[in-house]
């Protein structure tokens, strides 16, 4: 067995079975999520759950058609108030977890006890296109948290909201962040069912289910798929490469600032003296004196001064 737990190397492989209607991917993010940890320190329950998320988002992500990014997220009503990952069209990824100030985390809590402590708890997938049209929203589905793992929860709502047949196999620990995927395709015609082959879909799902977590942990992901598929005819295309990648900039805490409004600035400014903000996600410092926010305000009035009256917004 190869441990790859100092051979990161970030790899998304997509595969297909031979004469049928089932395709499967395996990555491994396990340097992006190694980026996230040193960025924060997690409890071990919590940075599994967050580092199953973040190879999950990867594993849905590569099989959209549309050039955006993936946001999936948990609203816990437990010690964990929120998880949140963040994959875009190129896998480039960032995640992050609020937990509940005060919380005890227990090493061996369950996904239930850290989120969904009183069945209030709900994931969401949303899907935000970058290349918007005017007046475009993203599309945002929502569910109650149904399933004892990440994989059980996503697999319910890709059945629900997609009425895809899904399974997922995914698991994280300190250093290491890995997922299987497979996935039924709908038969839009053009074969004939002597063409298909009718059992891939229980026997993939029947030999993946033979992966154990440490196995996925440990096994670079090529190997895993030699060793579960040997006797299959599977294609593999291309690998991808997924990164971390944090898209926050000084730009865009600027704009959040103008969106909170002057006159709660000014006040601000007037007790603190200078605003920092730090990203959650890759823990970047940005700091607003009271030049700087003077400078945020000044630019938008003299955008509305240079305009025609008519035009000018308010």
């Amino acid at each position: 067995m190869k441990d790859t737990h100092l051979n990161m190397t970030e790899t998304l492989q997509k595969f297909m079975f031979d004469n049928s209607q089932v395709r499967g991917e395996l990555v491994d993010i396990s340097e992006a999520w190694c980026h996230v940890l040193s960025r924060r320190s997690y409890p071990a329950a919590v940075a599994t759950i967050l580092g199953e998320m973040m190879s999950a988002a990867a594993l849905l992500s590569a099989n959209l058609k549309f050039n955006g990014t993936i946001i999936m997220q948990i609203h816990g009503d437990g010690p964990v108030q929120l998880l949140v990952v963040e994959c875009d069209a190129s896998l480039r990824l960032r995640a992050t977890a609020k937990i509940a100030d005060g919380a005890v985390v227990e090493d061996e809590a369950t996904l239930q006890q850290l989120v969904n402590l009183h069945g209030e708890g709900r994931f969401a997938i949303t899907l935000d296109p970058s290349d918007k049209l005017p007046g475009q929203q993203a599309y945002q589905g929502i569910v109650a948290l149904d399933g004892d793992s990440i994989a059980n929860v996503i697999e319910n709502y890709m059945m629900r909201s997609e009425q895809l047949d899904t399974k997922l196999w995914l698991a994280a620990d300190a250093s290491v962040s890995r997922g299987l995927l497979l996935q039924k395709l709908p038969d839009e015609g053009g074969h004939s069912l002597a063409e298909l082959d009718a059992d891939a879909w229980n026997r993939s799902v029947m030999l993946a289910g033979t992966l154990s977590q440490q196995e996925l942990l440990s096994t670079d992901i090529m190997t895993l798929l030699q060793r579960l598929y040997w006797e299959e005819t599977v294609r593999v295309f291309e690998p991808r490469h997924p990164a971390f990648h944090c898209s926050c900039s000084r730009e865009k805490v600027g704009n959040m600032l103008k969106m909170l409004g002057q006159e709660e600035i000014d006040s601000a400014l007037s007790d603190l003296g200078e605003l920092e903000i730090q990203c959650d996600f890759c823990g970047q410092h940005y700091a607003f004196d009271t030049v700087d926010c003077v400078q945020l305000f000044a630019a938008e009035t003299l955008a509305d001064a240079i305009l025609p009256p008519g035009q000018q917004q308010h």
